[in-house]
């Protein structure tokens, strides 16, 4: 007869490996519908069904809390690459778009009219209250950008693009618009308005003999 041996109790609260994805999308459901000073820290853990503690050991601030929320909305933004350099920008600037604007409006009442940036401006004075959080949004935003980043050079690789193309700094000139008119001028981020930004910086990076493609 083979005795197995006995299984060393385990020692304090098992953990709920769910418990951190339930948090993240209760306050994101709730950081849409009540805006950035209104989210309630009580009210994520309850929506969540957590206790205050578990959600303060994964995120000790509101802050940091916002910025999690920010890396899921992130992930769920698929990049996709067709083949068709101008309908997957268009995707993907789309996406990014309507999320900054979803951002922007948290809180707000439909029919508000208000140019302010909302969290899209809170998560940037966040990176400026503690330094670790400027360290992870950059984080968050260089992985992301990569991949966004990946899907140039595959255009241009297949000739697309040129070839001598520094596809970062187009990248830039794709995505910086959307951030600079929700920062700074207040003026809106809308689909014909990205239109104008892919055909200009597209007309300046195709090789003369390229296609539209």
């Amino acid at each position: 007869m083979v005795t197995m041996p006995e299984r060393a109790p385990s020692r304090g609260r098992p953990r709920d490996i769910d418990a951190g994805r339930r948090i993240l999308i209760a306050a994101r459901d709730l950081l849409l519908v009540d805006g950035y000073a209104a989210l309630s820290i009580d009210e994520v853990a309850d929506q969540a069904g957590v206790a205050k503690t578990t959600l303060y050991r994964r995120w000790p601030t509101k802050d940091h809390l916002i910025v999690a929320v920010v890396a899921l909305m992130q992930d769920d933004v698929p990049i996709l690459d067709t083949g068709d350099i101008r309908a997957d920008l268009t995707d993907y600037l789309r996406q990014v778009a309507d999320g900054l604007n979803t951002m922007r409006r948290a809180g707000l009442p439909e029919s508000a009219d208000d140019r302010s940036a909302g969290v899209v401006a809170e998560i940037a004075a966040a990176a400026a209250r503690h330094a670790d959080l400027g360290t992870l949004i950059r984080a968050v935003f260089a992985r992301r950008n990569a991949m966004a980043i990946g899907l140039l050079a595959s255009a241009a690789r297949r000739g697309a693009l040129r070839t001598d193309l520094d596809v970062a700094v187009l990248f830039d000139q794709l995505v910086g618009p959307l951030y600079y008119r929700i920062l700074v001028t207040g003026e809106p981020v809308d689909h014909p308005y990205l239109d104008l930004i892919i055909d200009g910086a597209l007309r300046g990076a195709r090789p003369s003999h390229a296609h539209p493609a």
